[in-house]
């Protein structure tokens, strides 16, 4: 009998116990178009060991590479309700949500990497573009990159007349679009997971991509030239979806903050890197010709191209584009 007292107060100990809360570990899912290895991929990694290190575990970021959840266009749009978290999305594609992106994808703007950085991770222009970013569902949060875009074809582009009639792979921008057919090209929006296969088939004769994108993704296999010409520069911009971030505590918002900015500049680095080594890779694989534009063809291409800048500047934002030019020049 005075067992009982005691059997249900452990009875009741053990259910207290059963019944307590335990803390659950979020799953957080990061999005980018690139295979594994790659730089993109490597910065993914380096954000995610980061952000489960300094919340202790209690997000697990799962990395979903090679467009795994769909598309980066998808991808973003998955962003808006919250069903993705966090994605370094193309700024040419986010600017079909704000087009003041564009300034990122004006031909011949950025001369140097060194310049770009300073640009894109300044209050006045990079910090301005992120925040415009939130009335469109997103957390700006930094600048991330695949690097400077080189030119391909099946024919050796020599001057701005060789584009004539040539029939151009571009990304869904309307910048993008217009660059090119302001030198007699056809402009052809064509989705990534598609561009090989339409390379291939002569669904177009040529495409533009930093190096890193050309040979990940095989490109040169199927373009009989490239053409170093360093035109534009391909950056993306680490978003998080804004329902999601805004409704984290201020100090788990800090450190998915920091990590999107720490890994960005390894990321960078990580980039270089590799875009070094893969171009070396390519020109010994010979299956493309590799030819390096001379100043003089390089003046040529930018001159040929500067009316974009004026075209889409009330797009991008006049004060803007003025601030972007004002950076660069102090910064040469």
């Amino acid at each position: 009998m005075l067992l009982k007292p005691f059997v249900s107060a452990f009875l009741l100990s053990m259910a207290t116990v059963a019944t307590a809360p335990v803390s659950a570990v979020e799953i957080m899912k990061f999005h980018h178009n690139l295979p594994a290895g790659s730089a993109t991929d490597l910065g993914a990694r380096k954000f995610e060991a980061i952000v489960e290190s300094r919340t202790d575990g209690a997000i697990d970021v799962q990395i979903f590479p090679n467009n795994a959840l769909g598309d980066d266009v998808e991808a973003a749009q998955q962003m808006q309700f919250g069903a993705v978290h966090a994605a370094p999305i193309p700024t040419a594609k986010l600017s079909n949500f704000n087009p003041s992106l564009q300034l990122i994808d004006l031909p011949f703007l950025f001369p140097s990497p060194a310049v770009t950085y300073k640009v894109l991770d300044s209050a006045s222009v990079g910090g301005e573009l992120l925040e415009e970013l939130s009335s469109s569902g997103f957390k700006g949060a930094a600048f991330w990159e695949a690097g400077f875009k080189q030119l391909t074809c099946n024919r050796l582009i020599e001057s701005p007349a060789d584009y004539i009639g040539q029939k151009v792979r571009v990304m869904q921008s309307p910048l993008l679009i217009a660059q090119f057919e302001m030198l007699g090209a056809a402009a052809i929006p064509i989705a990534f997971s598609e561009v090989y296969t339409a390379l291939q088939q002569g669904v177009v004769d040529c495409q533009e991509n930093p190096i890193i994108t050309i040979n990940t993704m095989k490109f040169f296999e199927v373009q009989d030239y490239m053409m170093l010409s360093n035109h534009g520069y391909l950056g993306s911009a680490l978003i998080f979806s804004k329902v999601w971030f805004d409704a984290k505590d201020a100090a788990t918002q800090k450190i998915l903050m920091d990590a999107a900015i720490e890994a960005g500049a390894y990321q960078r680095v990580v980039s270089a890197e590799q875009a070094k080594t893969l171009l070396k890779d390519i020109i010994t694989e010979g299956s493309t010709t590799v030819v390096k534009m001379t100043p003089e063809q390089i003046a040529s291409f930018s001159e040929a191209m500067k009316p974009v800048h004026e075209l889409f500047a009330d797009k991008i934002g006049v004060d803007l584009l003025t601030a972007a030019y004002n950076e660069i020049s102090t910064s040469q």
